[in-house]
């Protein structure tokens, strides 16, 4: 059993830990670099989310810890700021806050382009491939073979290996690759590697159009197929892509349970791309989901993210047991309208990394992701009010305090009404509405009346909805601001949504809108973040 922290906690224990605001004058001065010029291509680059330095990224890779640094690779086209042939683009980060990019790691050769995959640290060196004291980090992907799929053939992706010797700097090709055929069929990619201590073995799933396999492996080189999950379970609208398996305990108990973290696109509770998770036991060969989850329909309320904007993402591997966390990173854009986004230098963000933890609801169990806590330990709080009542429209914060572009807004409902809490995010000509429907007990997000929204019309046809999850009496709100993004880590991680914009200036005030009857707002917190 392990003990926790909320992020809201750290919050604030952050707040105590500089004076609780007992006087404004101390904190930081906002950040007056913004001027109120028209906003376009590099001034959308994000301040604290991992952006490549130029033209194409989508889905993180390979991502493993080692040594102190956490390493993300990424989907990267280094020649345009469109989709194109799949490199291998390579990050790190101390802080998740902080990243410095390196040469690309893996380019395509003859046997295809780089699709996505996972990393691991042989640390027993099962692979042969480093020694027990020098352990190889062993990288396993999808070779897509562009010719094949040009000729009409269904075999044309085949999983391969790339190891280093050198903690990721450098990497080289397994010289017997692939070493995963394909029996035949048009989608089989995007292996994700697993260590299952318990049957001391290594594990890989990997998604197969519209389920996935899992396999084990003694040394990560030869692979047994032990069986297939998914087939008729959950969202189907589109093609699985991308998963991640993992076990986490259950918060509060010693139980452990296995995770599955599955995208699709399209197919998204909110339209195009998403991720949708199942729950369950693994045996060492087969995973079984809990029963609420074994006739799980189409429609349902199983979803990482809510938002239009969290694809792909998995999880680090080899965090260390003394930490214990699961810690997890998505590609901030949807495929809808990915490659048509106002900026022409890069094209996509990351989210900001998130821990991922898994609550028993009833008979059910609900997986709740909040930003690491390292986030936390840069919030400098500008303002604090133990209470705020809304009668009338009301601002809350301007930019002349805080740089809303670098932030966090923290605050709570308790005993909410069935009425429309509605708060804003507003800049010369933009506004960004986001709140809590008491009606339909649903969060939402409309993105609508930005400026810039109609580069492509499926960008702002619809807002944002999010069924609420907790049953709390009190509703929490984390909202984290960075110049084009915004994600909402409602009731303490229960209920997320992650969605990007576009504003023509930059965002100047926030504000608490009026609703049918005066509501207060309390523990009102703005937080500076402090890079």
């Amino acid at each position: 059993m392990k003990s926790t922290i909320t992020f809201s906690g750290l919050l604030l224990l952050s707040v105590l830990c500089t004076g609780a605001c007992q006087a404004q004058s101390k904190a930081p001065k906002a950040i007056h670099t913004q001027s109120q010029k028209e906003l376009s291509d590099t001034d959308y680059r994000s301040n604290f989310h991992f952006t490549p330095k130029k033209h194409w990224m989508n889905d993180p890779n390979g991502m493993f810890y080692l040594n102190g640094t956490y390493h993300l690779f990424f989907q990267h086209y280094p020649e345009g700021n469109v989709w194109g042939p799949m490199h291998w683009g390579h990050a790190t980060t101390k802080d998740f806050l902080h990243w410095k990019e390196h040469p690309i790691a893996l380019a395509p050769d003859s046997l295809g382009y780089i699709f996505s995959g996972s990393a691991v640290v042989d640390v027993n060196n099962t692979s042969g491939l480093g020694t027990k004291d020098h352990p190889a980090v062993v990288a396993m992907f999808t070779y897509h073979d562009p010719i094949k799929e040009r000729e009409g053939r269904d075999n044309f992706q085949t999983q391969g290996i790339a190891y280093s010797l050198d903690a990721g700097k450098t990497w080289s090709k397994y010289a017997h690759n692939p070493v995963l055929d394909n029996p035949g069929i048009k989608d089989f990619r995007d292996p994700k590697l697993q260590w299952d201590e318990q049957h001391q073995q290594w594990i890989m799933v990997l998604a197969v159009k519209d389920r996935v396999y899992f396999y084990t492996s003694p040394d990560l080189l030869d692979w047994k197929k032990t069986s297939e999950f998914g087939l008729g379970l959950g969202a189907h609208d589109g093609v699985w892509e991308c998963p991640d398996f993992f076990p986490l305990e259950v918060e509060g108990t010693t139980q452990t349970k296995w995770v599955l973290l599955q995208s699709l696109n399209p197919g998204a509770y909110n339209g195009g791309s998403g991720t949708q998770y199942f729950v369950g036991d693994f045996d060492g060969e087969q995973f079984t989901p809990v029963k609420t989850m074994q006739n799980l329909p189409a429609k349902h309320l199983y979803w990482l993210d809510f938002g239009r904007d969290n694809y792909a993402g998995v999880s680090w591997s080899n965090v260390p047991k003394n930490d214990g966390r699961r810690i997890y990173i998505g590609w901030m854009s949807n495929w809808q309208y990915a490659q048509e986004v106002p900026t022409e230098t890069w094209r996509s963000a990351m989210t900001i990394p998130r821990e991922l933890t898994l609550q028993k609801h009833g008979d059910t169990y609900r997986l709740y992701t909040v930003p690491v806590h390292e986030l936390a330990k840069q919030l400098v709080p500008v303002k604090k009010r133990e209470t705020v009542v809304v009668s009338a429209d009301q601002k809350i914060v301007t930019n002349k305090l805080v740089s809303l572009d670098q932030s966090m807004i923290s605050f709570s409902i308790r005993d909410a009404k069935e009425q429309r809490y509605t708060f804003s995010l507003t800049s010369k000509v933009d506004t960004l509405y986001f709140g809590y429907d008491g009606v339909k007990n649903e969060f939402f997000l409309d993105r609508s009346h930005m400026a810039r929204s109609d580069f492509h019309p499926d960008f702002a046809a619809h807002i944002t909805k999010a069924p609420r999850i907790s049953n709390s009496n009190t509703i929490t709100f984390d909202i984290l601001l960075d110049r084009t993004s915004i994600e909402l880590f409602c009731d303490q991680g229960a209920t997320v949504i992650t969605d990007i914009f576009f504003p023509k200036f930059p965002l100047t005030q926030f504000n608490a809108l009026q609703s049918t009857q005066e509501y207060t707002l309390q523990h009102v917190i703005i937080n500076q973040l402090k890079l």
